[in-house]
């Protein structure tokens, strides 16, 4: 017996998670896993980084593992997710979780032929992982059957209910049976999307590992107020010196690509991912940077969900992003698993009022420091505060009263 058996968990899945070493479960493991064992609708919030994948991955594999499939091995479990990224997360969770279980899983999801996704679906699948477009494409052209799934996933649900996606998702929901079991998890929820789920959602059991819409206890918050155009430079000095990796996020494809060029051209390693990347160079950028190939990795929003690294210490918005969610999603890839992180945001002057809508999802005022300056041995000065927010690593330096317009005046740059 272990902490997920107690939860009703088969021992059959024991061998799997004490590999992956999972000795506890997480609080939304706890809440969430009896319920769905029990057949429940769910409606999850929970942090990023919380463990909420298996949540619902593991008690769906033992309910599969435990009926013998159909002929022809229909589809029983359907995961959507909005990112390609995160997609292909899942299912490398889905993947590391089944062990030597009897059961198949498969992703599909667009920018890649669709011809190999058509051939690994037609052997019969268990648990299939998708976004939405490509699902649709398969199930236009006649090549999907959902009419026997037993439990959707909306993963990410407040993007999968956004204006972006809901067509989409409606066009899905009249493919499958009217008699299952819906499961929706997210970081985020806002009053547009739960009167969405009003109707989808039957009875459903509200599970909630913290308050909602929070950002998470073990990331240290900052915003720096600079100029538009002072952006490059500052992303620039905070990391010259940093060896540690660290995610940088853009709004634009341009701004994401403006920065890749500016620190690779200082002799920094970085790579950039956004939606002109074909997925082969998204897929071979992040799996770089999970190796630790790569120091910095700059992408606009497709890696705000789905990215899992452990042990990611600093998240930098280089744009404060338009929906206030977003930011929790941003910051939710360090701080991951208990560990600590720290989030540094540049906040232009048009840009207050997202952080003002920020603050209000997120019901926490951020800290805005002042920028810090190079001194003549290119060592960054912090106030005291800032050090105890950003962590040890940082060293201090002397002249803490020094005010942030004094500061600002003894800016330089390195090498000047």
């Amino acid at each position: 017996m272990n902490a997920f058996t107690n939860l009703g968990l088969s021992e059959s899945l024991n061998q799997p998670l004490e590999q992956l070493g999972y000795s506890q479960a997480t609080e939304i493991q706890q809440l969430a896993i009896p319920p769905i064992i029990a057949r429940r609708d769910i409606l999850a919030s929970a942090q990023t980084g919380s463990g909420k994948t298996a949540a619902f991955v593991l008690p769906l594999l033992d309910r599969l593992q435990q009926k013998k499939p159909a002929k022809g091995r229909p589809i029983r479990v359907l995961c959507l997710a909005p990112t390609r990224e995160l997609a292909q997360q899942i299912d490398a969770n889905v993947a590391s979780y089944i062990g030597e279980l009897p059961l198949r899983h498969a992703v599909i999801y667009g920018g890649v032929p669709i011809d190999q996704q058509i051939r690994k679906i037609g052997n019969g699948v268990d648990f299939l992982i998708a976004t939405p477009g490509r699902l649709l494409d398969l199930l236009t052209q006649k090549k999907l059957d959902l009419s026997q799934i037993e439990t959707l996933v909306l993963d990410e649900a407040d993007r999968m209910l956004d204006q972006g996606f809901q067509d989409q998702i409606q066009q899905i929901l009249n493919h499958l049976p009217k008699q299952r079991q819906n499961l929706l998890f997210s970081a985020t929820f806002n009053a547009k999307i739960t009167s969405f789920t009003d109707g989808l959602l039957h009875n459903p059991v509200i599970v909630q590992s913290q308050r909602l819409n929070k950002a998470a206890d073990a990331v240290k918050l900052i915003i720096y107020e600079v100029e538009q155009n002072e952006k490059p430079d500052i992303i620039y000095y905070l990391l010259a010196n940093n060896k540690q990796q660290c995610l940088v996020f853009a709004r634009t494809r341009r701004n994401a690509n403006l920065a890749d060029t500016y620190l690779r051209d200082k002799g920094l390693s970085c790579a950039a991912i956004h939606s002109d990347k074909s997925q082969q160079q998204r897929t071979q950028t992040l799996q770089k940077f999970k190796n630790g190939e790569i120091q910095i990795l700059i992408a606009t929003d497709i890696a705000a969900r789905g990215l899992d690294i452990k042990q990611l210490p600093l998240v930098i918005n280089y744009d404060i992003p338009r929906h206030a969610e977003d930011y929790v999603h941003r910051i939710g890839r360090t701080g991951r698993a208990g560990m600590q992180g720290v989030a540094i945001s540049l906040m232009g002057g048009d840009e207050r009022g997202n952080v003002a809508a920020i603050e209000k999802l997120i019901q926490q005022k951020i800290f805005i420091a002042a920028i810090p300056y190079i001194d003549g041995e290119n060592k960054f000065e912090y106030d005291n505060e800032i050090i105890a927010s950003a962590g040890s690593h940082i060293q201090a330096l002397k002249d803490e009263k020094s005010s942030r317009a004094a500061k600002r005046k003894k800016y330089t740059k390195p090498n000047k």
